[in-house]
């Protein structure tokens, strides 16, 4: 994993402030009845003429939109369409954004309209099972608790299970860098030892059902295979000299930015 230095770190800061601040701009406009198109139509005037940044899901390897918009039983990469937003839906919105030469990615869900407990419950479990697995972050600690420890959390909830199929990643002056963040138990897999530097996303994708999925023809817009809802968040992490900074933190969340991990 490259380690960033001071200015790098300062420039993927500045893009990670632009992307949360574009899932705080949406949500006023997530109500029944607005289309998924109109939703990436708005993010993308936001991102190019009011931040002057890049949308970098834009063409990057053929997709066709600025945004993933992923409803219900949609797991990761909906594309967004003429698709209108209904009561009771559950909607992640995913935003990467291109600064200055450096990304930045975050997701988060949004509820719309009255949503039963379930529904409720797997978007916050799904959220806690990030936050405990950014507690956990300290330089000297191997990259794979990450996983161990969203593993160890929703083992033990009933019906909810992880879709091992996508992962976390390095992120700075490329979209995807290594290594691949798993968000299951992996010992022997990713053993690197985070340094002060680093920087990757975390962004656990949890299911009310089993965690098969398919991608449809269009080679983005993933699926359960059961139909069960689907719930993710995603932060762009650093680590720091003795924790983490959640550098895509949102106004709404009560977590603090900089976690020290002692």
């Amino acid at each position: 994993m490259i380690i960033k230095n001071f200015k790098e770190i300062k420039k993927i800061r500045i893009a990670s402030n632009l992307a949360a601040k574009v899932l705080e701009m949406i949500e006023k406009y997530i109500k029944p009845g607005i289309t998924t198109e109109e939703l990436d139509n708005i993010c993308n005037f936001y991102i190019v003429k009011k931040q002057k940044a890049i949308p970098a899901c834009l063409k990057y390897k053929g997709f066709p939109k600025s945004i993933c918009i992923s409803i219900n039983d949609t797991v990761c990469h909906g594309i967004p369409k003429k698709e209108k937003i209904k009561n009771g839906d559950i909607i992640n919105i995913d935003v990467t954004i291109l600064k200055n030469g450096f990304y930045s990615d975050t997701s988060k869900m949004f509820l719309v309209g009255k949503q039963n407990n379930l529904n409720k419950l797997l978007c916050n479990i799904t959220q806690q099972s990030l936050y405990l697995s950014i507690y956990k972050i300290k330089p000297g600690i191997k990259l794979n608790i990450i996983g161990n420890t969203i593993e160890k959390f929703i083992k033990f909830k009933k019906k909810f299970s992880i879709v091992k199929k996508y992962c976390g990643h390095g992120i700075g002056i490329n979209f995807h860098e290594l290594p691949q963040i798993l968000h299951f138990k992996n010992n022997n897999i990713n053993n690197i030892i985070l340094k002060k530097g680093m920087i990757f996303t975390i962004e656990p994708i949890i299911n009310l059902g089993k965690n098969k999925v398919f991608t449809l023809k269009d080679g983005w817009t993933v699926k359960t295979k059961d139909k069960s809802l689907s719930a993710q968040y995603e932060h762009t992490i650093l680590v720091t000299s003795n924790g983490c900074e959640i550098m895509t933190l949102r106004k709404d969340e009560f977590i603090p930015k900089i976690i020290i991990n002692k």
